[in-house]
């Protein structure tokens, strides 16, 4: 991508309404635009980025034998109020509205009950289970208070990933694949360090349920960590019943502010009972199956990336998610010959796979291009000018150095 031809562009200044550093260094560097509070859209850059992450998810969820769906966001009231969730007020967060011919109708917030119903017309004997679906979609929540930039707002893309399971040890098996596999996508996505697989209420469906916390000053949940154990508990479950039940002691676990990134719920039959799906099994007896839920919010795991990626001059991308691997400036405009080289370099990079972000401005200064890509924060920078004669200035986004390398060098650099 030639940077001339971006079509978003950076700000001089962070945006004055943001108060979230994950929003406003986003803004900031182009990478979202903010419509109103609490809705933000994803300009080139960003969706660059957030599709990243949706992929490296894409490929655990099918890692484990799970099959992507789309389903649609408008709800039939008739169905929540089977499972008496119409009218929950602990669903507060419902959009509802009405059509033209006075029906209710609702914006989805979740999709148990449309999936469940669905999968009754596909779901007969034990032979057709397990099954396991995904799907990324738009969700609508209609919080009191947006805030937090990208990690706390009205709409935004899930993926959740539905279980459908024979019996209680079935879906248990699954249930730790699949968390096994967030560990592995918050790992690829930077994020594996300081997130932690965190023991919550499981409200009405089981006596835990399980979150994935990313220790972060910013976050909005405080938990306690047992480091040995790589495992921590929410506050709101923190009782000496909950560390005798895991086994844990007070004195061994350090308190953090943290950010939910995931979780993971049993919600045995309490759906299946209410919607009618069941399956025959061996035997010809009729049973509801049993399922579970899986959760992860791309565009959170964007924001907090964001919160933990970044220095004094702006984002810091790791390569996994990074919107480009490479963004390469030719500081000789003047000099058709570096100018020249550097086209060549462009395409040859692009030729090899490698992504490019080429800052091929006539109009921007020297310290105008080192300003934004830093602010940016794509992985590695590469300069070609008169100084750099045959060869070329890499430098790390994270490192403070630069050094002189080849082309030959340099391909390998992103080969390996």
């Amino acid at each position: 991508m030639r940077q001339s031809q971006l079509f978003a562009k950076t700000l001089k200044t962070p945006p004055k309404d943001e108060l979230s550093k994950n929003a406003a260094l986003l803004e900031q560097a182009g990478f979202i635009h903010k419509n109103i509070s609490g809705v933000y859209s994803y300009l080139p850059l960003g969706f660059r980025v957030l599709k990243n992450i949706m992929q490296i998810i894409r490929e655990e969820m099918e890692s484990l034998g799970a099959q992507e769906v789309l389903l649609n966001a408008l709800q039939d009231p008739e169905l929540w109020k089977k499972t008496k969730r119409w009218e929950d007020k602990d669903l507060d967060v419902w959009f509802r509205t009405e059509l033209k011919t006075g029906t209710q109708i609702g914006l989805a917030s979740t999709h148990e009950e449309p999936l469940t119903d669905m999968m009754s017309h596909h779901i007969n004997s034990y032979k057709d289970l397990p099954t396991y679906v995904y799907q990324f979609q738009t969700k609508f929540r209609n919080e009191l208070r947006a805030k937090s930039g990208l990690m706390r707002v009205r709409e935004f893309i899930m993926k959740d990933l539905y279980s459908f399971s024979r019996t209680e040890e079935e879906l248990e098996a699954f249930y730790e694949q699949c968390a096994i596999a967030y560990m592995r996508i918050f790992d690829r996505v930077g994020l594996g360090d300081k997130t932690y697989r965190t023991f919550a209420s499981g409200g009405a469906f089981s006596t835990f349920s399980d979150e994935f916390q990313t220790v972060s000053d910013a976050g909005e949940d405080t938990i306690y960590i047992d480091e040995d154990k790589n495992i921590a508990i929410n506050k709101e479950v923190f009782t000496d019943e909950t560390l005798q039940t895991l086994g844990l002691h007070k004195k061994t676990l350090k308190e953090k502010r943290a950010i939910e990134v995931g979780n993971i719920f049993k919600l045995g039959t309490k759906f299946s009972e209410a919607l009618g799906l069941t399956f025959t099994d061996e035997e010809g007896k009729h049973k509801p199956v049993i399922m579970g839920s899986y959760g992860i919010g791309p565009g959170r795991v964007m924001g907090v990336i964001a919160e933990l990626y970044h220095d004094e001059k702006g984002l810091a991308w790791p390569e996994a998610v990074a919107p480009f691997q490479a963004h390469l400036m030719c500081l000789s405009s003047k000099r058709e010959a570096v100018q020249a080289r550097a086209d060549a370099l462009y395409e040859k990079l692009q030729s090899f796979g490698i992504g490019v972000l080429y800052d091929d401005r006539q109009s921007a200064t020297v310290g105008e291009k080192f300003k934004d890509a830093d602010l940016i924060g794509i992985p590695y920078r590469l300069v070609l000018s008169e100084k750099t004669k045959d060869k070329i200035e890499c430098k790390a986004r994270t490192e403070k150095e630069a050094r002189l390398i080849d082309e030959e060098e340099l391909i390998g650099l992103f080969k390996k």
